[in-house]
């Protein structure tokens, strides 16, 4: 798919991997909706970008109804929905059980679920809708490109709730494709490794340093801009399809 003049909608678009995929996609001649639950960092780079080319939706993407407005908003101020990428996560560290040998709250893992895979379904069922009524060009009618994680293949301990919810995000990929190439929608993920991020960030420098240390080559943090790149391949190339990418310097996480 062409980015230029096309309406998309990245989800965690304020910060992180989903801000460097706004700065991406604004640059290749495409019409942004940011979708974010910070208010703040989101009005803030909808402002930067400039209202001809950006707009900033406030979004819980676990909350139904908040994803149906949010949606109902971007087509009603750009005009329909051809790309989406969800990026919008939480970490959500905890283990099954305390050091008492106490059962984890439930609610813990819910929130973590909640957010990562139900809310990636809530949007991209949504958006599809919206990108089913479009006109096809060259062959095409919309693109999602979903966000997994490394965790999702080789989880830690104490990432019950996030590895399981991005093995999901995965679980997504070929089943939509399948269901939705008969309407010229392609559906891929992306799993990352460890990319300097909010979110990285909150893990701590113990936790990050011990991550670098089982990167392989380049022995470093990516950069926010390699993740888009990606983003814009899977945009582009109309023969990817029903895939997860790994984008990890040929990281694998060991259990701690």
């Amino acid at each position: 798919m062409n980015i230029q003049d096309k309406v998309a909608v990245v989800t965690g678009g304020a910060s992180g991997l989903g801000k460097s995929t706004v700065s991406m996609l604004c640059a290749s001649g495409a019409r942004v909706a940011i979708l974010d639950a910070n208010k703040d960092a989101g009005k803030a780079y909808a402002t930067e970008l400039g209202d001809d080319v950006a707009c900033f939706v406030a979004t819980d993407v676990s909350n139904q109804a908040s994803v149906e407005a949010a949606i109902n908003f971007v087509v009603q101020h750009f005009g329909n929905v051809d790309i989406c990428v969800n990026c919008a996560g939480i970490a959500g560290p905890s283990k099954i059980l305390d050091k008492t040998g106490k059962a984890s709250a439930l609610e813990n893992y819910v929130r973590v679920i909640n957010i990562n895979l139900i809310g990636t379904f809530n949007v991209m069922r949504l958006c599809v809708e919206s990108m089913a009524k479009n006109e096809p060009k060259d062959g095409e009618r919309g693109v999602v490109v979903n966000v997994a994680s490394g965790a999702a293949f080789e989880g830690q301990i104490g990432q019950s709730a996030y590895s399981s919810s991005k093995a999901g995000v995965v679980g997504l990929s070929l089943p939509a494709a399948r269901e939705l190439g008969p309407l010229n929608i392609r559906v891929n993920s992306i799993a990352p490794g460890l990319f300097l991020t909010e979110l990285a960030k909150g893990l701590g420098n113990k936790v990050v340093n011990s991550l670098i240390e089982t990167i392989e080559a380049p022995k470093r943090i990516g950069d926010p801009a390699e993740f888009a790149h990606l983003v814009k391949f899977l945009v582009e190339n109309q023969y990817m399809n029903g895939e997860c990418i790994r984008i990890d310097a040929a990281a694998r996480m060991q259990a701690r």
